[in-house]
């Protein structure tokens, strides 16, 4: 198992460096860049006749605009600006120099997990990801951990119970959840609960009140839960179906094997059977889901809740990224994100062996 793990983790060094030259590369022949849109802001203060402490300076300007920085040097429509001012933008946002000295400048700094600062938000990217990822795991973990307590109980009942009026009631309401946006019933309730047309038991913004850190540690508790329970409940809505239908088949499939025939003909207990040896042996199919579960409610799944919420994490961090051409966040949030993806993948292996001691990583060649 050493030998296996030790392997897992040396693939991903490969693997992180793959995708990062894949987009890296891929962006820089993007329209758009952050260049592009520092230059057409200064032509935008221009024609709106822009002024104020910096006068007539247009790198003051767009420097004033974009929290001190300034952007790119491939923008086809800055011919009426000075070429000076072109020049500096460029240089500013590191655009100066060859295509090859910034790939492996990003590649050094990356092994030392230095993403560099961000180019509109005026801090460095790690801060940046830092001050995102609590947020992105709250949401992630506890989406995540009240799926699993829910569908894992609920899909064995089914599997037992199959055919009858619970699984029948019990698979249509899971399915209506599934077809419910999660942006849909986070309106709801927000209209609901949160000060809409009805109710204003939950708050609308924030992980946690203004007054956090003057809170004994018992209030802090109640604050943070009072603040992430809208969230995570309209985060899991449609997380239900998916992993209690897969528990639901994976364990009629073992139930109906001759093992499960012969334990019952031996004469032990059903929920012997059932815990002791279908559990192990359905359990697997659910465990491999699990990677693929937590990432999506990590990332993808959370963003429009984050943005409905105010809630500032990772997802909505790096959608931001993207529609500003901030390369440093785009990058280092991928970086991260694909690290964790990677890792949790290597986690989710190791816990086959937890549940079925017969699985051997270390014999597959």
């Amino acid at each position: 198992m050493t030998s296996y793990l030790l392997r897992r983790l040396l693939l991903v060094i490969p693997t992180l460096w793959a995708i990062i030259t894949l987009n890296f590369f891929i962006v820089q022949i993007a329209p758009g860049g952050p260049v592009d849109q520092a230059i057409a802001a200064i032509e935008m203060g221009q024609q709106s006749g822009y002024s104020g402490s910096h006068g007539g300076d247009p790198t003051a300007r767009v420097q004033a605009l974009h929290g001190g920085q300034i952007g790119d040097s491939q923008y086809r429509g800055a011919r009426g600006l000075d070429p000076e001012v072109v020049a500096e933008i460029t240089k500013r946002y590191g655009f100066d120099k060859p295509l090859h000295v910034r790939y492996f400048t990003m590649l050094w700094n990356y092994v030392r997990f230095d993403f560099g600062d961000s180019l509109f938000r005026g801090a460095s990217v790690m801060e940046l990801i830092k001050e995102s990822l609590p947020v992105s795991i709250t949401l992630g973990l506890w989406s995540t951990l009240i799926i699993y307590l829910v569908s894992i109980p609920l899909g064995i009942r089914k599997a037992v119970h199959s055919g009858s009026g619970f699984d029948v009631w019990s698979s249509t309401l899971i399915i209506v959840g599934y077809a419910i946006p999660a942006f849909l019933f986070a309106i709801l309730l927000i209209v609901l609960f949160a000060g809409g047309s009805y109710l204003d038991w939950f708050p609308l913004r924030g992980l946690v009140s203004s007054h956090f850190d003057t809170l004994p540690w018992y209030k802090k508790i109640t604050d943070y839960l009072w603040h992430i329970t809208l969230p995570v409940l309209a985060t899991v809505i449609g997380g239900f179906a998916t992993l209690t239908m897969l528990t639901k088949n994976a364990f009629l499939d073992e139930i109906h094997k001759q093992y499960v025939i012969t334990a019952r003909a031996k004469g032990l207990d059903e929920n012997q059977i059932l815990y002791r040896h279908v559990f192990r042996n359905a359990m697997l199919l659910v465990i491999a889901g699990f990677p693929a579960t937590f990432i999506s409610m990590f990332f993808t799944g959370s963003l429009l809740i984050e943005v409905m919420f105010s809630l500032n994490g990772l997802g909505l961090l790096g959608y931001d990224a993207t529609l500003q051409r901030d390369y440093p966040v785009m990058f280092g949030t991928l970086y991260i994100f694909t690290l964790i993806g990677l890792l949790l993948n290597i986690i989710s292996d190791m816990t086959y062996t937890l549940v079925d001691p017969r699985i051997d990583f270390e014999g597959r060649q």
